[in-house]
């Protein structure tokens, strides 16, 4: 027999409305920025006012829990689907104020044409001109009084029909008893049942993560602050991208900056570094693996609603304990000296540039280990070289690109379940074992992808060892990626199509070099041949076309940096397919002697 693990309700607007006023239903984006566009506003109430569908709304009921004296607390509904529906609402028919991209407090005001019967988002002409009601909300509120409405509306547009204009305004009124569809989750779902059922609901294909959930459960409770936790992970999260941001908290929340949290985070405003600009998501990971030692954010949800995992019982003391284990994390996440140390040790291994990360998870756990360690005393100066080892490490095998909640459990628990130290060095020998560096990395690097992590990798590895640019004399790898220099073709681009070679072989990363745009032009589309021989005559004395290299010692140590065979300047350029083999396996060596250095 089928159990049905949700119900499915029809209620007025009116009422949907006044439960969130009441807090029955908990909004948990209510703080966050409204992300509607006023128009979608006007349409929704255009939608309701036409007696159009608006779509389900999804709550989710959180688990009644077992009070510290015994007695029973029943859980409140938290909306996980419909928020910018009922936002919407909120301020168009009520008045409310939502707060916009820039956290500023604003009212969306739609204005109402009685007699053509259409919404318009309020503006300066629309104002001023006396066919339209310039704000929907007053029609709602308490003290409206409909009659001296449509007196003074016909006393401005003596053409209309009194009888017209009344019934156009009391359909409007009757939009707070439209119904709408609620859907209504048991308690006993977990994040991946409630998951798949708004998938499958919700026709705009977005999809929630348990972060989402987690998140939304932080933001809704009040008794154990994790409103304002919530706030203080946005707020650190927005500080990280913008630091100017600043000023919009110190212009519309002085209440926050009176909080013990607003002193975590205010070090942003001076704070100009990108390498690691985290959203909320990677906070709350990073804060929950760390403290609770564990991966999937569902146990975070079931901790902090109070959940025994031994009884299965919802229990106050540990939802109490939760909040508290969890904003300690966050504040050590928040911590200026943590966050800047761990930054800078990831600069230390030649990552310098954000595009050279393109696993977050990656750096996500690697703060974890950072925080870890730190915890557990060990050495600073271990802490570093770890913390180094282990995220290239990542890098290199994209450990935490797949099942990154399962990879996240398993790391942690056996880095504070053993030896840490001993752990790594492990986990480290088997997955970068003499068969890796020898066979698996160059097969690996046959790719056309120049954002793959295995080309990051070797930037890194030019940065670490300060190699110079491709036939540069002084500017730096790390110099051309700062200035976003181009990424040059060894065997030139047209050079190779006119040879038949495809887009795939062409663009393969054993082909690229970091060069200076002057240098990358001069070359052009030149066959290598012609180019390097061109080269070897400017180290004989001859014309200067590439660079500033005039000693064959300097071209020899510029090319065995750039991993490029001797060959050419010796006995000339080798095939193409063989020039990618033998180049690969040159990079391969690289990461492998910049990796040793780490």
């Amino acid at each position: 027999m089928i159990i049905q693990r949700f119900s499915v309700n029809n209620y007025p607007v009116q009422t949907i409305l006044s439960w969130v006023q009441s807090n029955e239903v908990a909004i948990p984006e209510i703080q966050r920025p409204f992300v509607w566009s006023s128009t979608q506003v006007r349409d929704l109430v255009d939608s309701l006012y036409n007696g159009f569908p608006v779509g389900y709304l999804i709550t989710w009921k959180n688990p009644n829990v077992r009070l510290k004296d015994g007695s029973t607390s029943n859980g409140k509904r938290i909306l996980i689907d419909g928020q910018q529906r009922v936002t919407a609402l909120m301020t168009a028919i009520l008045g409310k104020e939502v707060f916009d991209s820039n956290y500023r407090r604003r009212r969306i005001t739609i204005a109402f044409n009685p007699t053509l019967r259409k919404f318009e988002v309020l503006n300066s002409i629309i104002k001023k001109d006396s066919q339209w009601i310039s704000d929907i909300s007053e029609i709602f509120s308490p003290g409206f009084k409909i009659l001296d409405k449509i007196r003074d509306y016909c006393a401005l547009n003596p053409e209309v029909s009194q009888e017209d204009i009344l019934h156009a305004i009391d359909a409007l009124k009757s939009i707070l008893n439209i119904t709408i569809g609620l859907i209504e989750l048991n308690p006993d779902l977990d994040i991946d049942e409630v998951t798949e059922i708004f998938i499958r609901i919700n026709s705009s294909g977005l999809t929630l993560s348990q972060a989402d959930f987690a998140m939304s459960k932080i933001a809704v409770d009040e008794i154990y602050g994790g409103n304002l936790l919530r706030k203080a992970i946005d707020y650190f999260s927005h500080l990280a991208v913008k630091p100017e941001f600043i000023d919009i908290i110190r212009e519309n929340d002085a209440a926050f900056m009176e909080t013990e949290y607003f002193p975590k985070l205010q070090w942003l405003k001076d704070d100009r570094e990108n390498l690691y600009d985290p959203d909320y998501k990677d906070i709350i990971r990073v804060a929950f693996t760390y403290k609770f030692r564990r991966g999937p954010l569902q146990e975070l949800v079931a901790l902090l609603s109070g959940r025994n995992f031994e009884t299965r019982e919802y229990q106050e003391n540990i939802a109490e304990e939760s909040f508290a284990i969890l904003k300690e994390g966050v504040f050590d996440f928040m911590n200026e000296t943590h966050f800047k140390r761990f930054i800078m040790i990831i600069r230390s291994a030649g990552f310098i540039d954000p595009f050279m990360i393109r696993s977050k998870n990656a750096l996500n756990f690697s703060y974890v280990l950072y925080l870890t360690l730190k915890e557990n005393g060990v050495h600073p100066s271990l802490i570093e070289t770890y913390v180094r080892r282990w995220f290239v490490m990542s890098v290199l095998k994209s450990r935490y690109s797949s099942s990154p909640e399962s990879q996240f459990s398993f790391d942690i628990k056996r880095l504070t379940e053993t030896n840490p130290i001993q752990y790594m060095e492990d986990v480290l020998k088997s997955e970068l074992s003499d068969a890796y560096w020898e066979y698996s990395l160059p097969l690996e690097m046959d790719t056309s992808v120049t954002s793959h992590p295995l080309y990051h990798a070797f930037l890194a590895a030019q940065v670490k060892l300060n190699d110079k640019g491709f036939l540069s004399k002084d500017i730096l790898v790390s110099d051309l990626i700062k200035l976003k220099g181009d990424l040059h073709h060894i065997y030139p681009r047209e050079f190779l199509k006119n040879q038949g070679f495809d887009k795939g072989l062409i663009n393969q990363i054993a082909n690229f070099a970091v060069a200076q745009s002057e240098i990358n032009i001069a070359i052009g589309k030149k066959d290598p041949g012609q180019y390097f021989t061109e080269l070897v005559n400017q180290c004989n004395g001859g014309s200067i076309k590439y660079g500033g290299i005039t000693s064959f010692r300097q071209l020899e140590e510029n090319l065995a940096e750039h991993c490029i065979p001797l060959d050419f300047i010796k006995t000339g350029p080798l095939p193409y397919h063989e020039f990618l083999l033998k180049r690969r396996q040159l990079m391969a060596s690289k990461i492998r002697r910049y990796f040793g250095l780490l």
